[in-house]
């Protein structure tokens, strides 16, 4: 078994601003992809093997959980992961579901198998609530009953069933996907999410033998088989990634090509980044930012200032927020972001007011930006994932020296980030807190 390598929770990144990032980078597997792929083995009890897999604290997290079920999992190769589910237990480990938000994707596939599923309410960053009532609802629709004694417990044997989901939940789509796929009878999961880490999970199920229709859509039909096979698949880009480093190159007015991505999963993202200034070039698995762009906000017809908004795919990616609003600092102009989702993703921005942004919170979801801001370096923290990375980028693009403490935080999302990014020039590195 290949070591897996857990850092020390104590670490801190320090950054030398003012470097422009320039170079080429290949784009690590899908987090957000992985994690529920990952869950999905527990279907089959035949071997599944799992390639480009994000090198990350939240992968390591989700293999403990799966060897707590009794399953072998393990690294066997740098980014490549072997599952093989012969037997599996039905409770989940409370100290490891903790950690990462994810872990409620073991209810489905644990419910579909085993007809019961004990799972303590999971970790994860806290960016304001996130409901698992859509969750529960699809289990019921499919059959499933459910006792909460500190623990969500679920059981019953489950049959295919008309499924609406009262808001497009990736994780609730996740869940309901799986349980489906081998529960006897056809389920149609309508207001469903659509994000491209939901169609690689489709795409993964009926390589295994799922049967699944309307794959990309809001409404997905499930036929149910009596089993699932084993397989090989390779987990799709993360287009979170490619974002955080477009936004990267555009503040440090670097020169950067991103391979191994795929065009379509930036439909919705580059548009935003070209009303921030940015231009790209797009190829057929790469994406360039050209370097010393002029970043200038493109106000909206007749001069009003123009809004960035996120919402369920097709919209702009709610995890691409923090990003575009340290791309926003940068550019001239002035611009609103809005973040519908979640109520405390944006309080991170006290962050980059003490290095300089100019940033107006006006509540929970909306902040409002004016730049070109000089920032320059402090001493942070990092909150969660998405709020360290758009920290981190700040730190790059400052003049001076930053420190940002509880580096985990942006290692759950981002594979070997101080060392890729050493490669195209940053002055970054890892210490001790």
């Amino acid at each position: 078994m290949s070591a897996t390598v857990v850092r020390p929770i104590a670490e801190s990144f320090v950054i030398e601003g003012g470097q422009p990032l320039s170079g080429t980078v290949r784009a690590a597997g899908n987090k957000n992809g992985a994690l529920p792929i990952l869950a999905a083995c527990l279907l089959t009890d035949e071997p599944v093997t799992l390639t480009n897999v994000p090198r990350i604290r939240d992968v390591d997290t989700m293999l403990g959980l799966l060897q707590h079920l009794g399953a072998d999992a393990e690294w066997i190769a740098s980014n490549e992961v072997r599952v093989h589910a012969q037997e599996v237990a039905s409770e989940v480990d409370e100290e490891l579901a903790s950690r990462i938000r994810a872990s409620f994707l073991l209810a489905g596939p644990l419910l579909a198998r085993t007809g019961r599923a004990v799972v303590p309410p999971p970790g994860g960053d806290v960016i304001g609530r996130r409901r698992l009532d859509p969750h529960v609802h699809a289990f019921a629709e499919l059959g499933a009953s459910l006792e909460f004694r500190g623990r969500y417990e679920l059981s019953g044997r489950l049959a295919g069933s008309p499924i609406h989901l009262d808001e497009a939940s990736v994780m609730a789509t996740e869940n309901a996907l799986m349980a489906a796929s081998i529960a006897p009878g056809r389920t149609t999961i309508s207001n469903a999410a659509s994000e491209p880490h939901v169609q690689d999970l489709c795409r993964f199920l009926v390589s295994l033998g799922a049967q699944i229709d309307g794959i990309g859509s809001n409404v997905l039909r499930v036929t149910g088989v009596e089993r699932l096979g084993g397989g090989t698949h390779a987990i799709g880009p993360e287009h979170i990634e490619v974002g955080s480093f477009i936004g990267m190159a555009a503040v440090t007015g670097g020169d950067l090509t991103i391979e191994g991505i795929v065009p379509d999963d930036l439909g919705p993202v580059l548009p935003v980044f070209r009303r921030l200034g940015v231009e790209v070039e797009l190829g057929d698995d790469w994406v360039r930012v050209p370097p010393d762009q002029e970043l200038v906000v493109v106000d909206d017809f007749g001069g009003a200032i123009p809004k960035v908004e996120d919402g369920p795919w097709p919209a702009f990616p709610a995890d691409l927020t923090s990003i575009a609003v340290i791309v926003a600092t940068q550019a001239r102009g002035t611009v609103l972001v809005f973040e519908k989702m979640f109520e405390s993703r944006l309080f991170f921005v006290d962050k980059l007011v003490s290095m300089g942004a100019r940033i107006i919170l006006c509540d929970p979801h909306r902040v409002v930006i004016t730049g070109p801001a000089q920032l320059y370096g402090q001493r942070m923290s990092s909150p969660d994932i998405r709020a360290g990375m758009a920290m981190l980028i700040a730190a790059l693009s400052a003049e001076g020296t930053s420190t940002i403490g509880d580096a985990y935080q942006i290692d759950k999302g981002y594979e070997r980030i101080d060392e890729r990014l050493r490669g195209l020039g940053a002055r970054i590195q890892r210490v001790d807190a």
